[in-house]
């Protein structure tokens, strides 16, 4: 992969929104998350970032990242971009992630995508509190999750804000909830990998 290029359409005038993840197997979660910040935020696109490891499961845990990315691109809206840019980069840090993207594209406004699954776990991400610092972060509710923003780390130190704004800036978005998970569909099919 080509790091030049970008992976996704990107400009000075553009909101893109970064959904970041192993997506172990993606589903139609990480899709709804996406489809609902950006009829909520018009946002210009959403780049769904493929993660080649992720430092918080181990690694016997996930799916190659070719096999990821390619289901991936078949769960991605229209207007998501599926790439494995970190891999290209050689980040294994969100927060190296974003800085080398707001070197590349100065001009461009990157907004960090989350459901709020991941609420809980954000506060063990390396300088969780920089990322919050760099781009605005919105979190999307999930199905049983309701109550994680109120007790998140993130949420307790920085608020919830009431629209989206310059970082730092926690904003929380509602919708019909989707109730896929990756771990649940794991599991699904761990017996029958396991015949």
């Amino acid at each position: 992969m080509n790091w030049i290029v970008p992976p996704g359409p990107v400009g000075p005038r553009l909101t893109i929104g970064l959904l970041g993840g192993s997506f172990n197997p993606p589903h139609q979660g990480h899709r709804y998350v996406s489809d609902v910040a950006k009829k909520a935020l018009g946002l210009d696109a959403v780049w769904w970032l493929v993660t080649p490891g992720n430092p918080l499961k181990r690694a016997s845990e996930l799916a190659d990242l070719l096999t990821r990315t390619a289901l991936a691109q078949q769960v991605a809206g229209p207007q998501d971009t599926v790439t494995a840019l970190e891999g290209a980069l050689g980040t294994h840090y969100t927060v190296d992630t974003l800085r080398a993207l707001r070197r590349r594209f100065p001009a461009t406004r990157f907004v960090w995508l989350m459901g709020s699954d991941n609420l809980a776990a954000f506060g063990r991400w390396k300088d969780w509190a920089t990322i919050a610092a760099a781009v605005p972060i919105v979190v999307v509710r999930r199905p049983g999750t309701a109550l994680d923003t109120l007790k998140s780390p993130l949420v307790r130190r920085f608020g919830q804000a009431r629209r989206l704004t310059a970082a730092p800036c926690v904003l929380v978005l509602d919708g019909p909830r989707s109730p896929q998970s990756s771990t649940a569909i794991r599991m699904a099919l761990e017996p029958r990998l396991m015949a």
